[in-house]
């Protein structure tokens, strides 16, 4: 087992409303060494915000526009400290911490993960 001590695991709610999409996108974020919960719809995605508190809410593209556009209040409201990306945003949403374009693949998201969680530079 290798040590963490660099590279810190942060709590991660993932929500899509395809099942595929989002086992085949919350194994790649696990494998990049975060916890990760997996909800499938915007039910799910409440049901889990009800359970526990995360460091990062992710909501997918496969997620209704308006579940992508309702859920950012509802996940400040219940966690106010938690942050919010979505992915496939076509406008920018005050409750929002960063937006992502679906297509740009993996690798970018993850990378946009890790910049989400950096501490803010004075």
């Amino acid at each position: 087992m290798h040590s963490t001590a660099s590279k810190p695991t942060i709590k991660i709610l993932y929500g899509e409303s395809d099942e595929k999409v989002l086992a085949t996108h919350a194994a790649a974020i696990e494998k990049a060494g975060h916890q990760v919960t997996a909800a499938l719809n915007r039910n799910g995605v409440q049901e889990e915000l009800r359970r526990d508190s995360f460091d990062l809410v992710i909501l997918g593209s496969t997620l209704s526009k308006e579940d992508r556009h309702h859920l950012p209040y509802m996940v400040k409201k219940a966690h106010e400290g938690t942050k919010v990306l979505v992915m496939h945003a076509g406008t920018h949403h005050h409750e929002v911490d960063a937006v992502v374009n679906s297509e740009i693949g993996m690798v970018f998201l993850l990378e946009k993960i890790a910049g989400l969680l950096q501490p803010a530079a004075q």
